[in-house]
């Protein structure tokens, strides 16, 4: 597998409390995720590290600081809300969520420590097979449903649904990883985040309104544009697009 690397990560050896860092999983505008392993309990887990790189760096001592003083209250702001649904998703049980053990904060920012799990996303399950029978997607929709339906029952929204979020383990059963709550909120408090929807499965609203706007219909946009995806091949249509194109008649 090839290594990732990062000008702004946390090297491999690197210990977090009793978490040794191992390698990079995962990165992007809001944070990076981290292979780690918990030396307590001799196993595994996926961390996830606050840092909005747009608006924040890491020094040499390992902490993160924003890049200005006039980002200092953004910074904050975006780690309340990755502290608070790092604590909101830990109280979520349920085999097809991903499962959160603990958040903490360190070296001046945020950390979410989740399960790890062995398998491969839906996106990549779709790179080598670029459609899914029925049967195989009906086995990947309905527990997917049943994890939504019951954030969504908390008044809780993943909002980023689409295939490199969903994970699907070793035994066929899928997970929900990457919540986008907290990235979503920032973003449209900054205005700066160039990552702030993936075209093709986020809905309309998320380019435009107030989060109040959005709700639960917002994943099953997503969860609706990752089966069309899974079903016909093809990547779909940015939402925008798509409302321009109906608004001009073609």
């Amino acid at each position: 597998m090839t290594e990732h690397t990062h000008r702004n990560s946390l090297k491999p050896g690197y210990k977090l409390h009793w978490y040794e860092i191992k390698r990079i999983l995962g990165q992007g505008g809001f944070g990076i995720t981290y292979l780690a392993h918990d030396l307590n309990l001799d196993k595994d887990v996926a961390i996830k590290e606050y840092l909005p790189t747009e608006f924040a760096v890491r020094e040499g001592d390992h902490s993160v600081h924003p890049i200005s003083s006039n980002s200092h209250s953004q910074y904050k702001w975006g780690l309340d809300r990755f502290i608070a649904e790092a604590r909101t998703l830990s109280k979520f049980e349920h085999p097809n969520i991903v499962r959160v053990f603990a958040v903490f904060e360190e070296n001046n920012t945020g950390y979410m420590v989740m399960a790890y799990e062995h398998g491969q996303s839906l996106q990549t399950m779709l790179a080598g097979k670029k459609t899914l029978e029925e049967a195989v997607l009906l086995k990947i929709l309905v527990p997917i449903l049943g994890g939504l339906e019951k954030i969504h029952n908390a008044g809780f929204i993943h909002r980023d649904i689409k295939p490199d979020n969903i994970y699907i383990r070793e035994d066929g059963s899928p997970v929900l990883l990457d919540f986008g709550s907290a990235r979503q909120a920032l973003a449209g408090q900054t205005k700066t985040l160039t990552s702030l929807v993936s075209p093709g499965y986020a809905p309309f609203e998320q380019y435009y309104s107030k989060s109040d706007e959005q709700g639960p219909w917002s994943d099953i946009y997503g969860l609706g544009a990752t089966l069309y995806r899974a079903v016909s091949g093809r990547a779909p249509m940015d939402a925008v697009d798509r409302s321009k194109s109906m608004l001009e008649g073609s």
